[in-house]
């Protein structure tokens, strides 16, 4: 079970249970006693015109997707690069992962000899290990948000799990803040939750050339 799946049945379990609460019905008494606090004047209660616009709506999502796609062009164009200057098969698939020492590690069907070359030549490459590093810690993040954006857009659904991540302040409405409470949130899951969101720092960037 991905952390992913259960974050988004933990939100769906959250919208299904607000929408089936059920205003309770009026009672005579109350019926009454509302018409007499208004006769007297009183204004205890304050009945909104409409739902409020949720702060979702405000998210950058298009700014989010063009910062990561820039550097999911410069991953993808480093390693057809390391394909062609190693004379590697233009066909051969490759996927980069990072190890428990944080180093970054090949794996495609290739000679060891090879393989162990260019992986020393990504991890000396900063540029190539920053990128991968902002993949890996946000790419989760956007996923999420961009998928819940989606379902609202085209069935109207509220995810409140989406809702508890957004600041009601634009300015702290970045993806790296996004990041940073939605981490949060999986620590919060739970012990059996947790263990699976170990796994996520086993994100993997796959390349197929011919795709």
């Amino acid at each position: 079970m991905s952390l992913l799946n259960s974050l988004a049945r933990m939100s769906a379990g959250l919208q299904q249970a607000s929408s089936q609460r059920t205003p309770p019905q009026a009672t005579p008494n109350a019926a009454a006693g509302a018409s007499e606090d208004t006769a007297s004047g009183r204004d205890d209660v304050t009945l909104s015109g409409g739902p409020l616009p949720k702060a979702s709506a405000k998210l950058a999502i298009n700014q989010y997707k063009s910062s990561l796609g820039q550097d999911t062009h410069f991953v993808k164009e480093t390693l057809r690069h390391k394909i062609a200057e190693y004379g590697i098969h233009p066909g051969t698939r490759m996927s980069v992962t990072k190890s428990d020492q944080g180093t970054l590690r090949l794996q495609a069907a290739i000679p060891a000899e090879k393989r162990e070359r260019i992986e020393q030549d990504l991890n000396n490459n900063k540029s190539f290990t920053d990128a991968f590093h902002r993949l890996s810690s946000q790419q989760p993040t956007l996923a999420f948000v961009d998928g819940a954006l989606k379902l609202n857009q085209a069935y109207g659904v509220n995810n409140a799990l989406l809702e508890s991540l957004v600041s009601e302040n634009d300015q702290f409405n970045g993806l790296g803040d996004l990041v940073h409470r939605y981490d949060n949130i999986r620590r919060m899951v739970g012990a059996e939750d947790i263990a699976a969101a170990g796994n996520q720092r086993d994100y993997a960037f796959s390349l197929n050339t011919r795709a």
